[in-house]
């Protein structure tokens, strides 16, 4: 008993003191400054490419996806989504929510997880301050601060009303100026999923061979299309996708409850993948704990089904969409860090499980 005790105490001193993680907290604030709102990500895929490149990571651009490969591709693959809520010009000195957009407005009823969201959190945005750029160069083009925001019914969508952009043409994207703070242990910013590229740099950084995805349109809910489109071309599958991404939570008391948040399955599909067993056996060996998200929705519903209040949706994540769409030929696992604030740029993380995060990953792709 004493030695099963002693192993677990080195483990979670091990995490605690992660070498390098000032390097990897560098990496973040590097990138969280480079603007990538949904479908205008052009200048992060950029920046990630020359950061890859510089590492001597061999880099494809594709539409929608940059594929990074190091000399032994088949030894991992990871993904992740690099864009981020912002908005869009649409006229003169009108702004709609870049998301919505991209999303063409399907299904915009009233029951989806982002539109719930949104309608719960749009006072966050008011006297934010928000920068246009060039969506090809990423030139910055002038600096702005969200005066109103409020839902237009009658195409479903938010509507922003910014003070100092009046001089942009329509179709200019507008990211929200961000930065990451960090206090007692907590690090803050508009860190999904920006915090996942920052992971898969620093796993490169420290001798990762593995492929590694970055998609576009998420938030959009068409990410999954260009990774599908790449196994596709390439006539192959696999049963180890590892999708990296952020997990809501309502409290900081709820979020900090794991260390890591996995996923059985989603509203789409169920996860098969060996990964998932794979993580959770390294959670039990090394003493970390997780929560599985499908898990805690069903907990919850239980709860709100008592109480005649709407219920929980399971969700619609980027990996559900590929195993579904590709009928099992493409399985893999969901490793996510637990936030609160979500998809503002007061997203919150415990330093914790982030570094918990990448000691797993090291665990499992670097020798």
């Amino acid at each position: 008993m004493k030695m099963k005790k002693l192993k677990k105490e080195v483990s979670q001193n091990l995490i605690n003191n992660l070498e390098d993680f000032d390097t990897f907290l560098d990496t973040l604030k590097q990138l969280i400054r480079i603007p990538s709102v949904t479908g205008y990500e052009h200048p992060f895929f950029l920046s990630l490419k020359r950061e890859l490149d510089e590492l001597g990571i061999k880099t494809t651009y594709y539409d929608g996806l940059l594929v990074a490969q190091g000399n032994n591709p088949s030894n991992g693959m990871i993904s992740a989504h690099i864009d981020r809520h912002g908005l869009i010009c649409t006229g003169p000195n009108e702004f709609q929510f870049a998301a919505f957009l991209a999303k063409n407005k399907s299904d915009l009823k009233g029951n989806s997880v982002s539109e719930q969201t949104f309608q719960q959190i749009t006072s966050r945005f008011l006297n934010q301050d928000v920068q246009a750029y060039e969506p090809w160069s990423g030139s910055y083009l002038g600096i702005g601060k969200i005066s109103n925001v409020y839902m237009k019914e009658e195409v479903k969508n938010l509507f922003f009303e910014v003070d100092g952009l009046s001089h942009l043409m329509p179709g200019t994207p507008v990211a929200f100026v961000d930065k990451l703070n960090i206090n007692d242990n907590l690090i803050s910013a508009q860190l999904d999923n920006v915090i996942s590229a920052a992971i898969i740099i620093y796993l490169y950084q420290k001798g990762y061979q593995g492929t590694a995805f970055f998609t576009a349109q998420e938030e959009a809910g068409r990410s999954w299309r260009f990774i599908y489109e790449w196994f596709k071309k390439n006539n192959l599958s696999t049963t180890e996708l590892l999708v990296l991404d952020t997990s809501p939570y309502g409290t900081r008391q709820e979020a900090d409850s794991q260390d890591i948040v996995l996923r059985n399955r989603d509203a789409n599909a169920r996860f098969r993948s060996p990964l998932l067993k794979t993580l959770k056996n390294l959670c039990h060996k090394h003493n970390i704990n997780y929560s599985c998200k499908d898990i805690y929705i069903q907990e919850k519903n239980k709860k709100l089904r008592e109480e005649n209040k709407p219920l929980m949706s399971l969700g619609s994540t980027e990996l559900g969409r590929i195993v579904k769409e590709s009928k099992n030929d493409i399985q893999g696992s969901t490793l996510q860090i637990p936030t609160t604030g979500y998809h503002t740029v007061e997203e919150t993380a415990n330093e914790k499980s982030v570094k918990t995060m990448l000691y797993i990953l090291k665990n499992m792709y670097i020798k």
